[in-house]
C-alpha cells in the first residue's frame, strides 16, 4: 500500500487536504486499516511515518508547518464522544477533533500575524493548552501547558488558537530576553491586536509582573497604548467635526484645590474627556474609585466628564464622537459650569 492508495471502502473525500495527510491511528482503524498495516506502513523507509504518539503522517519526508500544527492538536485533543462524527464540520471545525486543545505561545502569535515571532517551521516546539486534569505529557515538538480554564479560542485557518493576550502571556513566560519581550508587547498594541489592559491582566494572572524585564516592557506597552489612544482621540475630533478642545490639561478651582487632569476640555461647554487607560499593577477597584471620585467632584461643579476607552475609540470611533457631540450640545440645557483654571499638564 502507498499513501495514495484508498485506505478502505470508507472514502476520505469529506476530509480537508491536511486531514488526509495527518490522521490518528484510531481514525485510520475506523477507515479499515489494521494496526499491523499501520505499523508496516510506518516502518523505516516506508510511505508513512509516526509524527507523534498515535498520530501518523501519510507521506514520507518532513512535515509542513500546517501538518505539525494539526498533528499537535490531534495528539492533545480529547477523544471524540462515541457516536459523534470524528471529523470537523463547517459550523464547528474544532469542537470534536480538537476538543480541549488550544494552540498558544509563539505559534499562536505567528498564526495571528505577528512579524516579531519566528516562522512556524523555525519553532522548536508548539505550545498547546489543555485542561489541568488531562493526563498528557509533552513529547517531541509538542509542549503541553495545563490550565484551570481554557480560553475561548479564536479560529485561525481552521485551528483553535488562544486570543492574543493569553498567547502573549504564555510566550513571555518562556522568554528571558528583555528586547524580545518588548518587541512582542509593542507589536500587540501597535499592530492593533489588543489593548494594553488586556495584556496586563493576562500577565498579572500568570504572575509574570515580578520579573523586572517584563515590568519594563509593560511600562513601555502602557506608554505606547496611551500614545495611540491619544492619537485616536485627536483624529476623532478632526474627522467628525467636533469643536477644538484644549488638550491634555489640569483643572483647578481659582485659588483652590487641584481637580485632576483630563485629556480634552471644552471650557465654553464645560465638557471634559478622559481616556480610561488604567495603569498596570494597581488595584483596579481602587483606581476606578479614584476615577469615580474625580468625576463626581467635577460634575458637582457642572462639568460633564466623558470616559472613553482605547478599545471603543478603535472599534467604534463614530459612536464615541456622537457621545461627545451629545454632551457638547446638552451644555445649552444646563446651568453654566463653575469657573475653573485650565493649566497645561
Amino acid at each position: 500500500m502507498t499513501h495514495n492508495t484508498p485506505l478502505s471502502p470508507r472514502p476520505l473525500r469529506h476530509l480537508s487536504d491536511v486531514h488526509r495527510r495527518v490522521l490518528t491511528t484510531a481514525q485510520l482503524r475506523s477507515h479499515g486499516v489494521a494496526a499491523t498495516e499501520i505499523a508496516e506502513q510506518c516502518r523505516p523507509g516506508g510511505p508513512w511515518q509516526q509524527l507523534l504518539p498515535g498520530v501518523v503522517l501519510l507521506h514520507p519526508g518532513p512535515a509542513t508547518s500546517e501538518e505539525r500544527l494539526h498533528g499537535a492538536l490531534l495528539f492533545t485533543a480529547r477523544e471524540p464522544v462515541p457516536g459523534v462524527p470524528a471529523q470537523p464540520t463547517p459550523d464547528s471545525p474544532h469542537r470534536t477533533v480538537y476538543a480541549d486543545a488550544v494552540i498558544t505561545g509563539l505559534a499562536a502569535l505567528t498564526l495571528h500575524g505577528f512579524s516579531a515571532t519566528p516562522p512556524l517551521l523555525a519553532l522548536d516546539h508548539v505550545d498547546v493548552l489543555v485542561p489541568r486534569l488531562r493526563r498528557l505529557r509533552s513529547t517531541s515538538y509538542v509542549r503541553v501547558l495545563r490550565t484551570p480554564a481554557l480560553p475561548t479560542p479564536v479560529q485561525v485557518t481552521g485551528l483553535p488558537v488562544a486570543p492574543v493576550p493569553r498567547a502573549l502571556a504564555d510566550a513571555v513566560a518562556d522568554l528571558t530576553d528583555a528586547e524580545a519581550v518588548r518587541r512582542l508587547l509593542t507589536e500587540a498594541v501597535r499592530g492593533g491586536h489588543c489593548e494594553p489592559a488586556a495584556v496586563v491582566r493576562e500577565l498579572t494572572q500568570a504572575k509574570l509582573l515580578s520579573r523586572p524585564h517584563v515590568v519594563d516592557a509593560v511600562d513601555s506597552l502602557v506608554a505606547e497604548g496611551r500614545a495611540i489612544a491619544e492619537a485616536r482621540l485627536y483624529r476623532m475630533v478632526q474627522e467628525y467635526g467636533l469643536p477644538d478642545p484644549v488638550w491634555n490639561v489640569d483643572l483647578r478651582l481659582p485659588g483652590g484645590p487641584h481637580l485632576g487632569g483630563v485629556d480634552a476640555y471644552w471650557p465654553e461647554q464645560g465638557v471634559a474627556v478622559e481616556l480610561d487607560t488604567r495603569a498596570p499593577r494597581q488595584d483596579e477597584d481602587a483606581l476606578w474609585s479614584e476615577y469615580a471620585r474625580k468625576r463626581e467632584h467635577l460634575e458637582r461643579l457642572g462639568i460633564t466628564v466623558v470616559y472613553l476607552t482605547p478599545r471603543k475609540l478603535r472599534d467604534a470611533m463614530e459612536q464615541q464622537a456622537a457621545v461627545v457631540r451629545t454632551a457638547l450640545m446638552a451644555a445649552d440645557d444646563r446651568d453654566p459650569a463653575a469657573h475653573v483654571v485650565v493649566l497645561p499638564r
